[in-house]
Order: structure tokens, then C-alpha cells, then sequence
């Protein structure tokens, strides 16, 4: 078997041919979160056809759940623009959304009998990585779900 060693350039050179991006933007006060949903969805099929990255369909899942909360976030909290942007590596899918609202996102504390408002709570345990910036106008989160089961990234996979 032979071996080839790459240096730092090589290696940032084919992760940076391996990346795909994608971007979208909705308004929110009207409740795309189903386009969204379908938008990762078409990301991670597209990415896999046509650049022959290998996506689970766990990953697939995960990645409509966790557009599919952060959406409904933004319509419950913030309505009206919001932009979102997806890229891979073929490793990690990084998600980011941004939106006008103001106020920062915080998981509820703990309580079996609360009724709804989790949604916060399940993405922070099925990714890999999560966080939330202030822009000079709004807000963006970014996260970060790894594309395969093999990663052990979460405890859920």
C-alpha cells in the first residue's frame, strides 16, 4: 500500500475542493419552515449525487429536525427575514441562521412537566457543536451535525 504524506496546503486545498455551500433566505413571519426543511434536505441529497459525499440518513433526519426548530424559533421570536447558510466538508454538516430578533437563544431548565418549548433542548443534544452570536442587527446561530454515525459525535447516534 503506498502512502502519500501531504502537507498543511494539500490538505486544506482538497478539504477546501470537498466543501460544498449553500445559502437561503425566507421570511419567516409567513412560516417557511417547511422550505427550509426541504432545503437541507436537497443539500445533503445534491451533496451526495453529485459530489459523492457520504451522508447517513440518520444525518438527514437530524439536519431537517434541527433547521425545523431553529425556523420555528425564529417565527415564534423574531418574524421576518432569515437567512440560511449550510456547508460541508463531508464530515460535519455546519448549519447557520441568522435573524433580526434581538434577544439570545437559552435552553428552559429542566422540568418533566413542562408542556412544549424543548425544542432548544433537542438541538443542543443532537449536535455536535453549538453557538450563538449578536450582529450588529440580530442574531446567528451556528451548529454543527456530523454526517456520519460513525463519528460518535452525539450521544444519540
Amino acid at each position: 500500500m503506498k502512502q502519500v504524506a501531504m502537507d498543511a496546503q494539500e490538505r486544506e486545498t482538497v478539504a477546501v475542493e470537498r466543501t460544498v455551500r449553500g445559502s437561503a433566505s425566507y421570511d419567516m413571519a409567513s412560516g417557511e419552515i417547511a422550505r427550509a426543511r426541504a432545503f437541507v434536505r436537497d443539500f445533503l441529497d445534491t451533496a451526495r449525487s453529485q459530489r459523492g459525499l457520504t451522508v447517513s440518513a440518520r444525518a438527514v433526519e437530524i439536519a431537517q429536525l434541527v433547521v425545523s426548530e431553529l425556523a420555528t424559533n425564529v417565527c415564534k421570536y423574531a418574524p421576518g427575514p432569515c437567512l440560511l447558510d449550510v456547508e460541508t466538508d463531508g464530515i460535519l454538516l455546519d448549519i447557520s441562521m441568522w435573524d433580526s430578533g434581538p434577544f439570545l437563544p437559552a435552553a428552559s431548565p429542566a422540568d418533566p412537566t413542562r408542556i412544549g418549548q424543548h425544542g432548544l433542548e433537542l438541538v443542543l443534544m443532537v449536535c455536535q457543536s453549538f453557538a450563538v452570536h449578536r450582529e450588529t442587527v440580530g442574531k446567528r446561530l451556528h451548529v454543527q451535525i456530523p454526517l456520519h454515525e460513525s463519528t460518535g459525535a452525539s450521544s444519540i447516534w
